[in-house]
């Protein structure tokens, strides 16, 4: 009858138990040695002649010491190959029972939890994506519709009758139908909504995307502050100077250069530094931003004919316009 054969796990056992033993039997061996050893010179101290110079003793304490430390080395040697065996074979057994256990069910082990993180981040996206659509969908008639007092935040642009082309009988532009924004409501859609519970910022988003022009600034302004964010700045972080709403309006009207210099209000040496350098740098990002400043540029001149003083204020307090103080301090917009 053959031997039972023998398992990775009956070896780990059978390692380990040697190994933690207290006194082995190659230490019971090394012992019986040591003590046969020491018999031995005693005997021969005993019978033997009397070393009386310095060599002779030095001589004789290296031969009772030495084979002595050379039986416990060489035990000491044993014991740790019998531990790294039994590590060895423990490590093995793991490994087995994994894989067995993989092959008797390899639709359990780790996979359900892989399987709830993914089915966790399938529904935080189907949840962004409907909230998306909701976002884009809604209308709330009663708030698209400006009351007399909620003025147009840009002039809409007055066709020359014979410059119009023959229009066709398809029906009336959704151009023509969609109410103008308002001043409030574009200066809070360029502030960005505050945080995913802010409604009112998020309405006002809406209704400046619906704007064709305020749309290509909200785009451009979104891509230069995201570019920013990646250098680590933020336009909450920037306490720019306060300019004169008259400077605001000279701006709009063409003027450039330190007649105008106060609105270039970001002191934050680091910021602009890490701007400046980037722009040097990455052509992406300095293509963004004279992209982003011909945008505001051209925006602004619309918003200024119809904006109060008050309504420039508000206006550079958001974060819009304070990416266009600093990109405007190191293009030298100001200089």
């Amino acid at each position: 009858m053959s031997e039972p054969e023998e398992t990775p796990r009956n070896l780990a056992s059978r390692a380990r138990a040697v190994a933690d033993a207290a006194v082995t039997p190659t230490e019971w061996v090394a012992a019986a040695m040591s003590l046969l050893w020491v018999v031995a010179v005693g005997g021969y101290f005993l019978t033997g002649p009397v070393e009386s110079s310095l060599l002779g003793y030095v001589l004789t304490l290296l031969a009772v010491f030495l084979p002595l430390a050379l039986i416990w080395a060489a035990v000491t040697t044993l014991r740790s190959i019998q531990i790294l065996r039994a590590e060895s074979a423990r490590l093995q057994a793991t490994v087995e029972a994994m894989r067995a256990a993989y092959l008797a069910n390899p639709q359990g082990g780790m996979r359900p939890s892989v399987e709830r993180k993914l089915d966790e981040i399938a529904a935080a996206t189907k949840h962004t994506e409907t909230t998306l659509a909701s976002f884009n969908s809604r209308r709330d008639a009663g708030l698209t519709v400006p009351s007399a007092d909620r003025k147009a935040a840009l002039v809409a642009p007055q066709l020359q009758p014979e410059a119009e082309q023959p229009g066709l009988a398809l029906g009336t532009p959704s151009d023509s139908l969609r109410a103008p924004l308002s001043v409030q409501d574009f200066t809070r859609a360029v502030q960005f909504p505050e945080s995913p519970d802010d409604k009112e910022g998020f309405r006002a988003l809406r209704l400046a995307l619906e704007d064709r022009n305020v749309a290509k600034l909200i785009r451009a302004a979104q891509d230069v502050l995201t570019l920013l964010s990646q250098e680590g700045i933020f336009m909450d972080d920037l306490k720019p100077d306060r300019a004169r709403p008259e400077l605001w309006r000279k701006f709009a009207s063409g003027e450039r250069g330190r007649g105008i210099a106060a609105l270039g209000g970001i002191r934050d040496r680091s910021s602009l530094a890490l701007t400046a350098g980037r722009m040097r740098e990455d052509p992406v990002f300095r293509d963004a931003a004279h992209h982003f400043l011909r945008t505001f540029d051209r925006v602004f001149s619309e918003f200024e004919k119809v904006a109060s003083d008050q309504d420039l204020s508000d206006l550079a307090e958001t974060r819009t316009a304070r990416a266009f103080m600093l990109f405007g301090r190191v293009t030298g917009t100001f200089d």
